[in-house]
């Protein structure tokens, strides 16, 4: 049985909608002062990871949802949340979110483990850190869950556990979701900042797809399919869905890990939601609050305490050094 929910609240703050979107305008996070880091991959494209150190022996890689980066309000939150615990934090920007066009045609997607299994690779290279967890949001939620149970994924010795809050596990369903007329000012979002980056790629994007125009999308589903699918091997967007969904590997994740959502959350399909029964995975502990949106779960109000972040920390502090 999932673990019983420990978070409530009142009155608007029982309104999904209100939970993702009051934090995201008006939530401030201070005291979380990056430094970047640039790195080049193996195919000779670049990675910005931004950390938060203060010379700890365990490290948390935050990886944030679609269209994120290391200055959206709940990585800084728990950046500061980690570190105040005893963890030094680096913020990993997927391909194309730290503010500069990457170099090559392809960008970033929910299954791209490749990258976070060489970001891994890097942060852990010096021996500086004895202990490493996972903290993923969203779609970083959805990629985490996928590295730990895909299986020829091999996580370091370094790695204790790990973190998804909010991830979209179904992302087919989840697409659905976002398609339904209440969420149309999400999906609208979405779907400016990703055929900014395009733009922002114009000539590799169109070489890359062997078009004259770049194709407007009207849904994340089409915009998958034109874009997302060619870009990185999948025939459709279907098949993306399917392959990169992080359900089908939640039985093999061999270490702690906490997923945490609620069901009032207005991106998630019910396949987000799975019972302990149907993964039977005792190292995967499911904790679904009736209330928090997605990636919400304030309490008092935007400059307050985060639920998600204290669990987290929690859960963090639990895991074997």
């Amino acid at each position: 049985m999932a673990s019983q929910p420990r978070y409530t609240t009142t009155g608007l703050a029982r309104s999904g909608h209100f939970q993702t979107i009051v934090p995201t305008l008006f939530r401030r996070v201070t005291g979380v002062d990056w430094r970047r880091e640039r790195i080049t991959t193996r195919d000779d494209d670049f990675i910005d990871l931004d950390w938060l150190t203060a010379s700890y022996s365990r490290l948390v890689l935050l990886c944030h949802g679609l269209e994120g980066s290391s200055n959206t309000h709940y990585m800084k939150g728990m950046a500061r949340a980690c570190s105040t615990t005893g963890w030094d934090v680096a913020a990993y920007h997927f391909r194309g979110c730290s503010g500069a066009p990457n170099l090559l045609a392809r960008a970033y997607h929910s299954g791209a483990t490749d990258d976070l299994a060489e970001v891994i690779d890097h942060v852990l290279a010096g021996g500086r850190y004895r202990q490493l967890a996972l903290v993923g949001f969203s779609l970083g939620g959805n990629l985490l869950l996928k590295y730990l149970g895909e299986p020829n994924s091999n996580p370091p010795q370094q790695l204790s556990g790990s973190v998804a809050i909010s991830p979209p596990c179904d992302l087919s369903g989840c697409c659905d979701r976002l398609n339904e007329p209440q969420n149309w000012i999400y999906q609208r979002r979405f779907l400016r900042s990703l055929h900014q980056k395009m733009v922002a790629k114009r000539e590799l994007v169109k070489q890359a797809l062997g078009v004259n125009k770049l194709p407007r999308c009207r849904s994340v589903r089409e915009f998958d399919h034109r874009y997302t699918a060619p870009l990185h091997g999948f025939d459709s967007a279907e098949e993306y869905y399917r392959q990169s969904s992080s359900r089908q590997f939640l039985t093999d994740i061999n270490h702690p890990t906490l997923l945490l959502s609620a069901r009032d959350d207005p991106f998630l399909s019910e396949q987000c939601y799975p019972r302990a029964d149907e993964i039977n995975n005792h190292k995967l502990q499911l904790q679904y609050s009736d209330y928090g949106g997605h990636v919400g779960f304030m309490q008092d109000h935007p400059q307050g305490d985060y639920w998600a972040e204290q669990r987290c920390v929690e859960f963090l502090q639990s895991l074997p050094s």
